[in-house]
């Protein structure tokens, strides 16, 4: 049995997963908007009430925007992976036990039967070598590397941030739904939504809570999710570079940290975005 043939065929996976997530989006719409705040909006009489569903409507689109902004440019993005003629350009067989070039020492992967740069690590289901690899993430048929990270982080930032946002404005209408429940004053197919759009969100705040949690420790030590398990004992990292952590990932152009893009500037300036080298700490040896 080939376990690598069946973790590729996990990408079928992920498509279902983007149906998920279109569906979540499309539940939560009509529970937040059109069932509940947008009713308010044309029927009230009181401006207090009516410029508080107009500021949560106008919020809530430009979090989906940037939700379904971020989302489709991390699923479309390659993350980086090792061109096949790479290793013909880098010297050929003799790299096959590692070498040491101007760029850094390479290693050898013998599935790709390919050369693997510095922080680079093969994806089973993909079945290619990813530069500066954290994880295959299913949500988004792709895995998350060095030119994709920033885009996969801004989408947790925005999916949190709604999701958080229709947990506070669906939760006064939850905890009316057993009154209306029992005096069956909603029809069942909105109680039914309100209910599916509260649970699914909540659940959501708790999970993406922990998952940016996880990142922001990762992204303070430039570390990847798979090299958490090669850093060894207290030996400081070398890839560690203190303030300049955050940068390696959002680049320096402060206008386009909170946009699932780059400016030019740091895509060719900041090396560690197209995933072939990467800064190290001058106090500790390569």
């Amino acid at each position: 049995m080939n376990l690598f043939r069946f973790c590729s065929g996990l990408k079928v996976l992920g498509y279902f997963m983007i149906l998920l997530v279109i569906a979540f989006v499309a539940v939560s719409y009509y529970a937040v908007v059109v069932n509940t705040w947008w009713p308010i909006l044309i029927e009230t009489n009181h401006r207090a009430l009516s410029a508080l569903a107009s500021l949560i409507i106008l919020v809530f689109h430009f979090l989906l925007i940037m939700l379904l902004w971020s989302y489709f440019t991390v699923v479309f993005t390659d993350p980086g992976s090792v061109p096949e003629h790479f290793r013909r350009e880098l010297g050929g067989d003799s790299l096959e036990a590692g070498a040491s070039t101007e760029q850094g020492a390479f290693g050898y992967c013998p599935k790709c039967r390919n050369v693997k740069p510095p922080r680079c690590h093969h994806c089973s289901v993909c079945q290619r070598c990813v530069f500066k690899m954290d994880h295959h993430c299913v949500w988004i048929v792709n895995c998350v590397g060095a030119r994709n990270y920033k885009f996969f982080l801004l989408f947790l930032l925005y999916t949190f941030l709604e999701t958080m946002l229709d947990v506070v404005v669906l939760l006064p209408s939850f905890i009316e739904f057993f009154s209306q429940a029992i005096k069956h004053s909603s029809s069942p197919g909105q109680l039914a939504s309100l209910v599916l759009a509260f649970v699914l969100n909540l659940a959501f705040v708790l999970s993406l809570l922990c998952f940016i949690v996880m990142h922001l420790s990762l992204i303070s030590t430039n570390t990847t999710s798979v090299e958490v398990h090669e850093k060894s004992g207290d030996v400081r990292w070398k890839y560690d570079l203190g303030k300049k952590n955050f940068e390696q990932v959002f680049g320096k152009k402060k206008a386009f940290w909170l946009l699932p893009l780059y400016s030019k500037d740091d895509l060719v300036n900041i090396t560690s975005l197209q995933g072939l080298e990467f800064p190290t700490r001058s106090d500790i040896d390569p």
